[in-house]
C-alpha cells in the first residue's frame, strides 16, 4: 500500500493510475454492453461475470490509494473519455462522430484545466 501511494504521489505516476482506471472501467462497461446485446447464452452470463470482476477491480484501483480523488477527477474524466473511444472503436468499430471530437476536446480541456489550475 505504501508503494502504491508513493506512485500516485508524483504527477506522472497518478496519470499513468488513472488512465489504468479509466480503462478498467471502461472496459468493464464494454463487457456488459457485449453481454446485453451481442451475446446470448453462456456466453451472455460470462461476459456479465467478467464485467463483475473488471469494475470491482476499478472500484478498488480508484479508492486503494491515498489521493484526492475530487482534485484528480477532472484529469480521471478526460481519461476516460480517450480510453473509452479507444474501446469503442476497437471492440465495436465505431469511430467518433465530429460532436463526440468537440464534445471530447472540451472534455479533456476541462480535465486540464482542473489538472493544472491553482491549488
Amino acid at each position: 500500500m505504501q508503494t502504491l501511494n508513493r506512485v500516485v504521489a508524483s504527477p506522472a505516476g497518478a496519470i499513468l493510475f488513472l488512465c489504468l482506471a479509466a480503462f478498467l472501467e471502461a472496459f468493464g462497461d464494454s463487457l456488459f454492453q457485449s453481454a446485453f446485446y451481442r451475446q446470448s447464452g453462456v456466453g451472455r452470463w460470462m461476459a456479465i461475470g467478467c464485467g463483475g470482476l473488471v469494475l470491482a477491480a476499478y472500484g478498488a484501483s480508484v479508492n486503494l490509494p491515498r489521493w484526492d480523488f475530487g482534485r484528480l477527477l477532472g484529469v480521471y474524466v478526460a481519461a476516460f473519455f480517450v480510453v473509452a473511444q479507444i474501446l469503442n472503436r476497437v471492440r465495436f468499430g465505431q469511430s467518433p462522430t465530429p460532436s463526440i471530437w468537440a464534445g471530447g476536446a472540451l472534455v479533456v480541456a476541462g480535465g486540464l484545466v482542473m489538472a493544472l489550475g491553482q491549488r
